[in-house]
């Protein structure tokens, strides 16, 4: 039996942690990394409240101003990759009312922030192949690749039983479904087998998979049109071999308003995978304006949606016309940067002459925080259970204010030598800070049996924890 079942029977029971009725179910954390986007660890707040941010913008770092890209490039697949970053894009130019061409690009970078556009040779376009083209769409020719370098999108394979000529994948396609593309290097790509895999959307749009490190299976989310011609929305599948997919079930999203998603940026958090982060695009019919929004899963089906945008369109500059405000998927880490991580937004599409790539940045674990004002806020966990020897805790502190933490047993009891008393405050601002009592930091003693954590703090947020040796 597949893995991939999951989709039709675990996402649809599993993480319903939020519901009354397991409100006190205890939840084994291990020694993962856990971060503060949803209210999965907590059972009681008081004066506390969870506290989304929003990314920093930093410097352009991708023009499409090559006469095989354009002012419609778009559709950004960012990726960490050892010691370097790789991005697969669409280059396209739209004038007097068509799509004149469209290519997948590439480029790369050592630090993330400065990007060369190889010459690969691969592709002729106009008469020449000195460009960094490594596919390309002629649509107008019957049956030749279905619009594959429209929404190509790639992602290095981290399966652990991925053969050598297939440790870069990719899927791209729009009418007849998304097909199925391998390469050994990232550069230079073939298609898997000749029909779909994946036929159950409506994919004129940024459609991407992963490997779930997790879960065991490939993942992948898709469009569809939730009620035919009218609601843009979300689909995810999963397979064992990347070329047999489940059936798409659609994203769920509690009790959201009902909106127009279009690209969706979902992939595991690269320092917690048990979590889904994304950056889907909310898109206004009217105005045809889009603005990307968080959203955050543990099962990969029940999204946690935030509603403000992340990147507004009064964001520099130039992405409030039409389609002009995308988030690119993928997010990585600068070098010697570990206090932040960078994503990427899009801006100046149709309006040109080139349409831009500008790098944004967000605290290293900083989408959602606890966060407390002046007034004394607490906030206790569910029962949890640990391994490891101490507490490390991701936070931030104002001046005049304080962090403390107090462990109790399930039934809200100190437990003696880790009460609040006993807690060494918390000040400042601190990306990795353990945690230590009167007694000192080691809480082995505790590991494995059910323990609440209490958090009493002031002026301050707190992003994430995490139980290590």
């Amino acid at each position: 039996m597949q893995r991939s079942i999951w989709v039709t029977v675990s996402l649809l029971s599993a993480w319903l942690c939020s519901s009354d009725a397991l409100s006190e179910e205890t939840v084994s954390v291990g020694s993962r990394l856990e971060v503060f986007v949803d209210n999965t660890l907590i059972a009681t707040q008081n004066n506390t409240s969870l506290k989304p941010h929003y990314p920093v913008a930093q410097e352009v770092v991708l023009t499409c101003d090559a006469p095989w890209e354009g002012n419609v490039s778009g559709y950004y697949s960012f990726i960490q990759d050892d010691d370097r970053f790789r991005v697969y894009y669409r280059g396209a130019h739209f004038d007097k009312g068509k799509v004149l061409h469209e290519v997948t690009c590439y480029a790369e970078s050592k630090d993330g922030i400065h990007w060369v556009k190889p010459t690969l040779g691969l592709v002729e376009f106009n008469g020449s192949k000195e460009n960094n083209i490594i596919l390309i769409d002629e649509k107008w020719k019957v049956g030749v690749n279905d619009h594959v370098a429209h929404n190509f999108t790639a992602f290095k394979d981290t399966n652990p039983a991925c053969p050598p000529d297939a440790l870069y994948k990719a899927l791209g396609g729009e009418k007849s479904g998304l097909k199925a593309f391998k390469s050994p290097d990232g550069i230079r790509w073939t298609r898997i087998q000749t029909e779909p895999v994946i036929k159950d959307g409506y994919f004129d749009s940024q459609n991407l998979a992963f490997w779930d490190s997790v879960r065991k299976c490939y993942v992948s989310y898709f469009r569809d049109f939730r009620k035919p011609g009218s609601i843009r929305d979300i689909k995810v599948a999963t397979s064992d071999d990347f070329l047999n997919w489940t059936t798409g079930v659609y994203l769920k999203y509690g009790d959201a308003p009902e909106e127009q998603l279009y690209t969706n940026a979902i992939q595991p958090y690269y320092r917690a995978p048990h979590l889904y982060v994304g950056f889907p695009t909310r898109y206004q019919p009217k105005t045809q304006q889009v603005e990307p929004i968080l959203m955050t899963s543990r099962d990969g089906l029940n999204f946690h949606r935030w509603n403000e945008p992340l990147i507004p369109i009064t964001a520099p500059k130039d992405r409030d016309g039409n389609r002009s405000n995308y988030m690119a998927h993928g997010l990585i880490q600068v070098p010697g940067q570990h206090r932040e991580m960078s994503v990427f937004g899009t801006e100046a599409y149709y309006a040109g002459p080139a349409s831009r790539v500008r790098r944004f940045t967000f605290r290293t674990d900083g989408f959602v925080s606890v966060h407390a004002d002046e007034t004394q806020g607490e906030m206790i966990t569910k029962p949890l259970t640990f391994s490891g020897k101490e507490l490390t805790l991701n936070y931030a502190v104002q001046n005049g204010g304080k962090l403390q933490v107090e462990i109790q047993d399930p039934n809200g009891k100190p437990i003696p030598g880790f009460a609040l008393a006993d807690s060494v405050a918390l000040t400042g601002d601190e990306i990795d800070q353990t945690v230590s009592w009167k007694s000192g930091s080691d809480v082995s003693k505790l590991a494995g049996q059910p323990i609440r954590l209490r958090f009493i703090m002031t002026q301050g947020d707190l992003y994430s924890m995490k139980f290590s040796e």
